[in-house]
């Protein structure tokens, strides 16, 4: 060999003896953090906790997918907005989802089964709301199932090997006592859309079932701290309107947060 190719060959022995003990240090490169996408409506958004970074969808710092982002060291793609329906999600935020995405929240439903309508009946002093629970019941049973299956089956198209976490929604009363300057909706009522609830975590559950996703129940979660309790998780009648009836920042931190962690 002649002495320059020597003289390099010992000049890189060198390096790579001066560069093994510090490579044999460093260990495995980090895995890449999460990446997690929350859909749906203002349960998602948080709307009714505050701090809002956005005041057309009412996202929120505190609301559950933050914190659970946080919690994971997770990517946030942050979707839900207030108002949104079946057909807005699919409409608006599916771009939040692609190959790559490893976990999905989403609420939606609610939005599309005249539940509001039926709440500010209830709400009316000397107007019986019946009727108006009976027609949101009837849409749960009749036509959500269908606008379900479409959400469900295009989450799965774009995030095929998401774990996909369907979160429901909490019984609003206590069916106990009433509250508020109108002391509406009364107790009876109270009990009635508590079982009107019930019937849509049994609707969502189901739904999420066929389509292999996981339901997570919130309802346990909020028991104890609904309307008119002591330390409410949900918001009565105030203002901004938008904010009623929507859990607060308790509602998402030791309501929705920790009952979506589990399952994580």
């Amino acid at each position: 060999m002649n002495p320059a190719r020597l003289a390099a060959a010992a000049l890189a022995a060198t390096a790579t003896l001066a560069l093994t003990p510090a490579a044999a240090q460093a260990g495995p490169p980090e895995a890449p953090p999460m990446q997690y996408a929350a859909l749906g409506d203002s349960y998602s958004s948080g709307t009714g906790a505050g701090d809002y970074a956005d005041e057309e969808c009412l996202r929120s710092d505190l609301a559950y997918p933050r914190l659970l982002a946080n919690g994971l060291g997770a990517d946030l793609r942050f979707a839900a907005c207030s108002g949104a329906t079946a057909a807005d999600l699919l409409a608006e935020q599916l771009g939040a989802l692609d190959a790559g995405t490893d976990l999905v929240t989403v609420t939606i439903g609610g939005n599309d089964i005249g539940w509001t309508e039926a709440v500010a009946a209830c709400l009316t002093p000397l107007m019986d709301c019946t009727g108006r629970i009976e027609a949101s019941e009837t849409l749960m049973r009749g036509q959500l199932p269908g606008l379900l299956d479409g959400v469900y089956d295009a989450i799965a198209d774009r995030a095929p090997r998401a774990e996909v976490l369907v979160l429901g929604y909490p019984r609003l009363f206590n069916a106990r006592t009433t509250c508020g300057a109108l002391h509406q909706p009364s107790v009876a009522e109270q009990t009635r859309m508590n079982a009107a609830a019930d019937v849509l975590a049994g609707v969502l559950d189901a739904a999420a079932a066929d389509h292999g996703f996981k339901y997570v129940d919130v309802r346990e979660s909020f028991a104890g701290h609904a309307v008119c309790d002591d330390v409410p998780y949900l918001h009565g009648l105030r203002y901004p309107t938008a904010e009623s009836f929507h859990p607060n920042a308790l509602g998402h931190a030791n309501g929705y947060y920790p009952a979506v962690a589990r399952e994580v």
